[in-house]
């Protein structure tokens, strides 16, 4: 009974000594991509509202949803009987002025002919002066009368083309040519332009061009630039990815509750006309790609060996009690924060653990891009294959305390040891 209980304490303990205390993670080639991601939404290369200038209600309708147009073509109709009389009556004004206009021509020529006959008596002193003054001064009130009529014409004249203006604003037309998303009225329908155009139709000018907007955050829109390849997914067709480029990135800033983003529009080609005004977009900018390139898994570079979380801990509780670095003091970060520099131009930093013998060695690499959860290795003593560590094995963490060394041998426990 010793001799075997001996035995199974040694087979407890080769195992316990081949049994690593570590998770690992071989390192692999492959590719990264490092993507923007933003929410967009999908609107027509050109939407144009048609609406009306003048009131009135509405007595035919040519068009309906989704109905195609052309520029010029007539889609509503506002009943005119209101309109054509006030046409009427303008036209009536302008033949009275026209009528006063030629009555004022009639009397200039009668007063120039009484201020000749007066000139010619008064030379032969034959009447007085005063029926020459009293004749010139009929004369001059002839020909201002004369005027005053020609400007009552041509304003009766601007009157007639005023409302006729308005009748012809009664047939609503098309401006481009598309086809129509949105249908606002119906016959029967009165509409009021009396502080501005009310919206009768919405027409999509080319829905084989789209655009999608989105709205990217400050801290991604440096990622983000005119030229640039985007990918993007929608609901309707979740397993199909719709390609396009970045058209424009508009520099006014969009503060919704304290966050600030910035309009990123892409155009896509949509000649299969599958995506519709107003789908929502799950949109990703491309920003970096890597082929066939080392890479390691975020976690291994969040990993530290428990000795050293305790030095950190120290350390950290150090700092606290020490005066706060002056405003403006850089900060640098081994894992390549913002004080490092990084981003995607590759020159961040950090230190990682690769397991060799049994140990966790510390190995500083040079990172490169990183698609959220792997990350390119750009330099360092790293190669493929190399056991990267990420965590504790379940053995070391249920261990607790008794792990918090990895580096030292654990005393084995088991039936005939104390």
């Amino acid at each position: 009974m010793l001799a075997g209980g001996a035995g199974f304490a040694y087979w407890r303990i080769g195992a316990r000594t081949e049994e690593a205390p570590f998770v690992t993670t071989p390192v692999q080639r492959g590719n990264i991509t490092q993507i923007v991601s933003s929410t967009g939404t999908l609107q027509a290369g050109v939407t144009v509202q048609v609406g009306s200038q003048v009131s009135g209600t509405i007595d035919k309708l040519f068009a309906d949803f989704n109905s195609k147009v052309k520029a010029g073509q007539v889609v509503a109709q506002l009943n005119q009987d209101k309109f054509r009389a006030a046409v009427d009556q303008a036209k009536a004004n302008l033949i009275a002025a026209q009528s006063n206009l030629a009555k004022a021509k009639v009397s200039v020529e009668d007063a120039s002919r009484t201020l000749a006959r007066t000139r010619e008596l008064r030379k032969r002193e034959l009447t007085a002066q005063s029926d020459l003054d009293a004749a010139q001064t009929a004369y001059d009130a002839a020909v201002a009368q004369l005027e005053v009529n020609k400007a009552q014409v041509a304003q009766a004249q601007a009157a007639v083309n005023q409302v006729t203006v308005d009748l012809n604003n009664t047939v609503i037309r098309s401006p481009v040519d598309g086809i129509v998303i949105s249908r606002n009225v119906d016959v029967g329908q009165t509409v009021a332009a009396s502080l501005q155009a009310p919206t009768l139709f919405t027409i999509a000018n080319d829905l084989a061009k789209m655009e999608v907007h989105s709205n990217v955050d400050e801290a991604d829109v440096g990622n983000v630039w005119e030229g640039q390849d985007v990918t993007f997914t929608v609901d309707a067709f979740s397993s199909r990815r719709f390609r396009g480029k970045v058209y424009q990135v508009r520099n006014a800033p969009v503060n919704v509750q304290g966050v600030v983003t910035y309009n990123a529009v892409a155009r896509i080609d949509n000649k299969e006309l599958l995506l519709k005004p107003g789908m929502t977009a799950s949109v990703q900018f491309l920003v970096s790609r890597q082929e066939n390139v080392l890479a390691i898994l975020n976690m291994a570079m969040r990993f530290r060996p428990p000795d050293e979380k305790d030095e950190a801990q120290d350390l950290l509780r150090q700092e606290r009690s020490r005066r706060a670095k002056p405003v403006g003091t850089r900060r640098t970060s081994r894992a390549g924060g913002i004080g490092s520099g990084g981003g995607a131009r590759g020159n961040r930093r950090a230190t990682i653990y690769v397991l060799r013998g049994n140990k966790a060695q510390p190995v500083e690499v040079q990172l490169g891009i990183t698609d959220g959860s792997r990350t390119e290795i750009r330099g360092g003593e790293l190669k493929e294959n190399d056991p990267v560590i990420i965590g504790l094995s379940t053995a070391a963490s249920a261990a607790g305390s008794g792990v918090a060394n990895p580096f030292q041998p654990q005393r084995p426990r088991g039936p005939g040891f104390r």
